[in-house]
């Protein structure tokens, strides 16, 4: 069985705003090398706090080697406050590869721990489960007790439900006693293209072109990481064709998708500016 891999934050939940303090004193001149007491006072977080919220920052894609990293750097720049959906659906990204990064994907979601799975595994399957159904599933796919497994994977699904979280990206609501996915609220194109953009290096690597339905069926892919279905993500294809991020060859099958931008990282500067 896989193993949770959800402890890394304690027992606090993501803040944006605690990220945001963090990812400021990252950028100062002894970075998160710094003594604790000079980033508490820096940071205005308890001496725990500072390690676990540094947590969150670097498994959000934010934080490397204790600096911010590049993408950190852009949402300094460009949304320091961390108000925009774009940075939302930023950190979601990271966040639900885990620890691991755009590193090679296992051949199992959980392998990778909770957040994987209930991206990439769950989320597909059930649009709309309870807490208690959440678990359920859970816990035939991960090792650790159910009570463990149930307190750790509250804070997923308060990382998406809570406003001063992710839940301006609408990924998961909370109806009642059920959470409903499917109708999450998308970034703009330029921030899929970027998505897309990081997921070929990890897929395609020097590929010129690669075949629609590779993208739309890509394993822990676009579809999944934007909460939508391949004929959803068709109708993200075109819009990204429409700004010139890909180009579409679908006169004669097989069709195939062919990038067109040169740099990731500039992807991610054009989202802020829509």
């Amino acid at each position: 069985m896989a193993k949770l891999q959800l402890h890394f934050n304690g027992s606090f939940a993501l803040k944006k705003d605690e990220i945001s303090r963090l990812l400021h004193a990252a950028a100062q001149d002894k970075g998160l090398d710094d003594s604790l007491p000079n980033l508490m006072e820096k940071t205005s977080l308890g001496n725990v706090k500072v390690g676990r919220v540094k947590s969150w920052a670097g498994r959000a894609g934010l934080i490397k080697k204790n600096r911010p990293s590049l993408e950190g750097e852009i949402v300094l720049r460009l949304d320091p406050s961390f108000e925009s959906n774009i940075t939302d659906w930023l950190m979601h990204f990271y966040l639900s590869f885990g620890d691991r990064g755009l590193k090679p994907t296992p051949e199992n979601p959980a392998d990778w721990g909770g957040w994987s799975y209930f991206i990439y595994t769950f989320l597909p399957r059930y649009n709309k489960f309870t807490s208690e159904e959440l678990l359920y599933h859970s816990t035939s796919v991960f090792e650790e007790e159910s009570k463990v497994i149930s307190d750790r994977i509250k804070f997923i699904l308060r990382a998406y439900t809570e406003f001063h979280a992710l839940a301006a990206c609408k990924l998961i609501t909370k109806q009642e006693d059920k959470y409903v996915s499917g109708d999450a609220r998308l970034p703009n194109s330029y921030l899929v293209g970027y998505f897309l953009a990081k997921l070929w290096e990890r897929d395609f690597k020097s590929e010129g072109s690669v075949l629609t339905e590779s993208i739309l069926n890509e394993k822990m892919g676009l579809a999944a990481v934007l909460g939508v279905k391949a004929e959803a993500l068709q109708e993200q294809l075109n819009a990204m064709e429409a700004y010139g991020i890909i180009e579409q060859r679908r006169a004669v099958p097989p069709f195939q998708v062919i990038p067109r931008w040169d740099e990731p990282l500039a992807l991610l500067e054009k989202a802020y500016d829509r």
